[in-house]
């Protein structure tokens, strides 16, 4: 009962936030900051159009809702992935999590960005200087996740952003928090989830590159340096809410379906629905779509998903390889993939 009650503490909890963090985007769309920590991971939840908030579970919960990894199958569980994000940006995401008997789920992950070199240019040289840097963005993750419930699972995320640009650096910490709560009004099968994500202090850019040179009018002194002040931003705060439900279907074969709804403090809502076929427990097909009607379809890049997993048990270990498509306006899709181990 006291479970129960601290369950139910939490879920009132978020939807009480829910009106900090609606706005809709509006005026404000484009102007939030630190966007890698909008960038999915986790092929699963990807091919199903982002519409998991309430059916992730295991290592690949840790993006879509912390809430899921209290599910993890076994004492512990690792993924690998890499994805080819538009304008030839790579993704690469790698988490570990263990089981503590007792005490919960203890999570680490690590999302960094492969941008490559980019050229130095100036108003003197708007073709380049010859000289190149290379932006670092990297976020790193602490998560904490437990099964209050056979019915209730909960999780918490502290996130470490950091992102490089020449010269210039930026650091702060964004906090996840969900909640899951499976058989809803007694049906087996039907699940809701709830998850804000992003939530924390502003960031401000720093560093030697934001020092100039300038002369002071009316005094006998040498050129010296002035530092500009950056201007602080806000993190990319969402709030999502999802229903799923998994009908029994027979010993071979299983049916998942979810949708969810994304509020974005930046930017336009998104609705997502998903599906997922499985045989056998060991192949899966997968399909989604996802709109903001909000947002002009020239401003949203993306709509249909797709992908496919194999499951395979080893001695004692538990591999899975999955696949995802996501179509992208203006760029090629992105293609992720995948390697998920469970012991």
């Amino acid at each position: 009962m006291k479970n129960i009650f601290r369950s139910i503490i939490i879920v009132f909890t978020l939807l009480l936030a829910l009106d900090a963090v609606y706005a809709g985007g509006g005026n404000r769309t484009g102007t939030g900051g630190a966007a890698q920590l909008l960038i999915p991971v986790g092929p699963r939840g990807i091919a199903m159009g982002e519409s998991n908030v309430a059916t992730s579970y295991g290592v690949e919960a840790l993006f879509w809702n912390p809430a899921g990894v209290a599910k993890l199958n076994g004492s512990a569980g690792l993924m690998f992935s890499h994805m080819s994000y538009i304008a030839d940006i790579g993704v690469e995401y790698g988490a570990v999590s263990a089981n503590f008997e007792g005490f919960g789920i203890v999570s680490l992950s690590i999302k960094s960005l492969s941008i490559g070199e980019i050229a130095v240019t100036t108003t003197e040289n708007p073709d380049g200087t010859g000289d190149t840097f290379t932006p670092q963005m990297l976020t790193a993750g602490l998560s904490y996740s437990r099964q209050l419930t056979e019915r209730i699972s909960v999780g918490l995320t502290a996130n470490l952003v950091t992102e490089t640009l020449g010269d210039v650096s930026a650091s702060g910490l964004a906090f996840n928090v969900g909640v899951i709560y499976d058989n809803l009004a007694d049906i087996n099968g039907l699940s809701i989830g709830i998850v804000m994500k992003n939530i924390g202090p502003q960031m401000q850019y720093d560093g030697s590159g934001l020092l100039t040179q300038a002369e002071v009018s009316g005094y006998n002194r040498p050129p010296g340096f002035l530092k500009i002040e950056s201007a602080p931003f806000e993190l990319p705060s969402t709030f999502e809410i999802g229903l799923g439900y998994k009908p029994v279907l027979d010993e071979m074969n299983s049916l998942q379906v979810s949708g969810a709804f994304q509020n974005n403090n930046f930017s336009g809502d998104e609705y997502k629905i998903g599906a997922e076929y499985g045989y056998n427990n060991t192949f899966f097909a997968r399909l989604g779509y996802q709109m903001a009607p909000q947002l002009e379809s020239a401003n949203y890049l993306y709509g249909f998903t797709a992908g496919a997993g194999i499951n395979y048990q080893l001695e004692g270990i538990a591999l899975r390889v999955d696949y995802a498509f996501r179509d992208a306006q203006y760029f090629d899709g992105n293609h992720i993939f995948a390697l998920s181990l469970g012991f």
